[in-house]
């Protein structure tokens, strides 16, 4: 709660009209995630935009902690949308659904310490990631075995492909050729 008072007294600091277009802003962006078309669309441009910005300026700063926070947050990011796109034919029938997404996403980046990123991280995706990460490195290592194979396979096959059609090429063209001569 005294990141909601921070933010109050720093809105409090600015000219009345930047006070009231701010306000209106997040009234009309929090109206619009309810009724409006194409919430899904601001909502995940909403999410994306924001963090992508800060993490250029983190990856073009010397310090690590804002490399840390905003890899932690696409962690998360990554995950809630995993999750997100077998669930999100079911919730996004709820009311408010989109208004909750944002202010989960909003949580997640906020520039705090703390913020939802840290915390889902830190409690959830960790401690499964620690556990099971014997499993993961073994299906990655299948997977990456399976995909190098099969690109082996086909790329032997194109280059077989290549070399039958420019044989068959250079036989038309001699056929061509022999064809000219005779005539």
């Amino acid at each position: 709660m005294e990141h909601v008072q921070k933010l109050r007294e720093e809105l409090n600091k600015q000219p009345f009209h930047i006070k009231i277009a701010i306000q209106g802003a997040v009234a009309l962006v929090g109206i619009w995630l309810v009724v409006g078309y194409a919430a899904s669309f601001l909502t995940s441009f909403l999410g994306f935009l924001y963090p992508a910005y800060c993490s250029v300026k983190a990856i073009e700063s010397t310090q690590k902690d804002d490399d840390t926070q905003w890899l932690t947050y696409w962690v998360v990011y990554s995950a809630f949308s995993l999750v997100e796109f077998f669930s999100d034919m079911f919730l996004s029938w709820f009311p408010f659904y989109y208004l909750a997404k944002m202010a989960f996403l909003g949580w997640c980046m906020a520039p705090i310490p703390g913020n939802g990123a840290q915390f889902l991280y830190h409690r959830f995706i960790k401690p499964f990631i620690l556990k099971h990460q014997a499993e993961i490195e073994d299906s990655l290592d299948k997977v990456t075995d399976i995909a190098s194979s099969t690109l082996s396979e086909a790329q032997k096959l194109a280059q077989d492909a290549a070399a039958d059609a420019a044989a068959d090429q250079i036989k038309k063209s001699m056929e061509q050729q022999n064809a000219d001569k005779t005539d």
